[in-house]
């Protein structure tokens, strides 16, 4: 089959091609797992981390690609759920012991054994892929294959911070950052919270816009004050100085959910900066999500269907990943990206 492969950790700043489409083994399938032909994966900052050595792949080379949509091609002879012909996608959570206290809390996503799609096991920016039967999602009816991509990380983990933030409907929402999940956020907190304005912060003045364009009450660059303070805030940004800006835009008792995988050291210096008074006191909070769960993934994915809630998409052939990511990397953003497989 063919995949995109990373073969080593590089800087994409000077090698912009870290990729190579090839042919590699089709899986072979263990006894409760299905192969899927994938016909489309979304394209996520978190694969920037894993190329540059943030959240490095244990092993090399691997098949990135954690946002994977496709059709059950053949299932284990244990496997008992899923047939094939089914439609279903593979999110970041690829498995997890179920054994251990967090997992028996529905706590999956902070289990020790935790394994990530396209990072510990290979992932959707291939033909094939294969994944336990438990951990591929039925996706509704209503979402077309593209459109479905995005949800499954992008959508799922900013359904799981919003629910993290604690708001209420009625109180001031921000998104700092308006990539691939925050404009799935705006659309979502739209629907559950129609009477809780959304503020949007960004550097970009076309994401700004874009912003404005879904319905923000108001977009600005990151350190511009709101004209309100908030009642909470989700970081979907890789760096450290929208943390700052943001917990100078919390109103007291607020909280701030970091919605990142890892964080770039490129401004780490900003921390020094922060003033306790300002930025922390009157019991402000700072609240990380890590991973997600199958609950997440499948509850969005529903819900998604319902409103429905569908992601702007950019696509691009398979053979085109590096280009999507170099995109990523310097911000050529507007809603999702999503590679088409066979294309």
């Amino acid at each position: 089959m063919k995949a995109m492969v990373l073969d080593r950790i590089v800087d994409l700043e000077t090698e912009p091609r870290p990729l190579s489409y090839r042919d590699v083994p089709e899986p072979v399938i263990a006894s409760r797992e299905v192969l899927i032909q994938i016909t489309a994966c979304g394209v996520c900052h978190t694969e920037l981390d894993e190329i540059e050595g943030r959240t490095p792949p244990p092993r090399l080379p691997v098949i990135l690609g954690h946002q994977a949509v496709g059709s059950i091609a053949a299932v284990g002879p244990e496997a008992r759920q899923l047939k094939v012909g089914q439609r279903v996608g593979v999110a970041w959570i690829f498995s997890a012991c179920g054994r251990c206290d967090l997992c028996r809390q529905g706590l999956e996503n902070l289990c020790a054994r935790f394994q990530a799609t396209g990072r510990d096991a290979h992932g959707g920016y291939a033909q094939y892929m294969k994944v336990d039967e438990e951990f591929a999602h039925l996706l509704p009816e209503a979402l077309e294959d593209i459109q479905a991509a995005p949800l499954l990380c992008a959508g799922a983990i900013g359904y799981r911070s919003l629910r993290l933030t604690g708001i209420q409907n009625g109180q001031r929402l921000g998104l700092t950052g308006f990539g691939a999940s925050a404009h799935l956020v705006l659309k979502l907190a739209q629907h559950q919270y129609p009477e809780s304005p959304v503020y949007v912060f960004a550097r970009s003045p076309q994401e700004q816009s874009f912003a404005m364009e879904l319905g923000a009450a108001w977009a600005g660059d990151i350190e511009v004050q709101p004209p309100e303070l908030l009642h909470a805030i989700i970081d979907t940004t890789p760096a450290w100085r929208p943390i700052v800006a943001a917990l100078d835009a919390l109103a007291p008792g607020g909280r701030l959910v970091i919605n990142a995988i890892r964080k770039e050291s490129r401004d780490q210096e900003v921390l020094l900066k922060l003033d306790y008074a300002r930025h922390l006191w009157q019991e402000k909070e700072i609240k990380s999500v890590a991973n997600v769960s199958r609950r997440d993934v499948r509850e969005f994915l529903e819900l998604a269907a319902h409103i429905p809630i569908l992601p702007e998409v950019q696509t691009y052939p398979l053979t085109a990943a590096n280009e999507a990511l170099v995109e990523l990397k310097q911000r050529k953003i507007r809603g999702a990206k999503v590679l088409l497989i066979n294309a």
